[in-house]
């Protein structure tokens, strides 16, 4: 894969960002292979996502780093600049349903997914013989009911000795509690299905297919301290019909949450989501 420095911006709107940054990448001679920018009318900001060929630079992302500081400072920019030469640390987290964690290994092992997959996590211990046939550790976590803090203390130290950069929760069937929402703040991504706040709590697609619903779908996000309402990510839908039986849903509903997760994923890793306030701006 070819090496480049992503350059992502957010700050206040005014005149002559983008001549200003890309005058500066010029000026250091680099190759912007990829441009986008969003001005947000309603609050004034502005975002930014550039990709740099790394060796057109003919510099350390360090010192390229240091140079655009004052350029940084001049617009009071928010800001990152990523070597995608350092892939990202992911830990996975899974419950008993193994669909997401399943098309996430696939992608992964397939060259899909450009980051180092260190762990699972599990509340149950159903996934280990899939994991470890991957060589990726795992890691059985129980959740005790009456003492959650203590194992919810287990899974944090798990996350920290892996070194993780982002935590993905493929189908977790436990609530994060608040202060590890906060530990890991924009780097923890949940799927789940489009029938919250709805049709709440077990078999939510059999209740839908009570209620006769047409249209099934898909969210995914940030995890925050309110439950299932944090910045979104990606979503998407599959038509039904009356022809469709409660299996039928189910399966057309799996389909949907491992290919929103996947994409919303890949978009993190590859820095298209820019977070703003309870939004997203999403380059994709």
């Amino acid at each position: 894969m070819s090496h480049y420095y992503r350059l992502v911006v957010s700050c206040p709107d005014r005149v002559g960002i983008v001549a200003r940054v890309s005058s500066f990448i010029a000026q250091q001679g680099g190759s912007i292979t990829e441009a986008s920018q969003h001005s947000d009318l309603e609050t004034g900001c502005f975002f930014m996502r550039y990709e740099i060929l790394a060796d057109s630079v003919g510099m350390s992302a360090e010192a390229l780093r240091a140079a655009f500081e004052p350029v940084a400072s001049e617009f009071n920019m928010q800001w990152s600049l990523v070597d995608t030469q350092q892939r990202r640390r992911v830990v996975l987290m899974v419950s008993r349903e193994s669909h997401c964690l399943v098309d996430l290994l696939y992608r992964w092992q397939a060259g899909e997914l450009d980051c180092d997959i260190v762990g699972v996590i599990s509340n149950h211990d159903d996934m280990r013989s899939l994991t470890e046939w991957y060589g990726i550790p795992y890691h059985h976590v129980a959740v005790d009911p009456d003492n959650k803090q203590a194992s919810f203390a287990k899974v944090q130290a798990e996350i920290d000795s892996a070194r993780a950069d982002c935590v993905v929760l493929a189908r977790y069937m436990q609530i994060l509690p608040p202060e590890l929402c906060a530990r890991y703040a924009g780097r923890v991504i949940n799927i789940h299905h489009s029938f919250l706040p709805s049709f709440a709590g077990a078999k939510p697609y059999h209740q839908a297919y009570q209620r006769g619903v047409k249209l099934i779908g898909a969210t995914c996000h940030y995890v925050t301290e309110e439950l299932d309402a944090g910045p979104i990510i990606e979503q998407d839908i599959h038509r039904v019909s009356h022809c469709h039986t409660p299996t039928d849903l189910v399966r057309f509903g799996r389909d949907v949450e491992k290919a929103v997760l996947a994409r919303g994923l890949r978009w993190h890793l590859e820095d298209r989501v820019l977070v703003h306030g309870n939004k997203t701006v999403v380059f994709s």
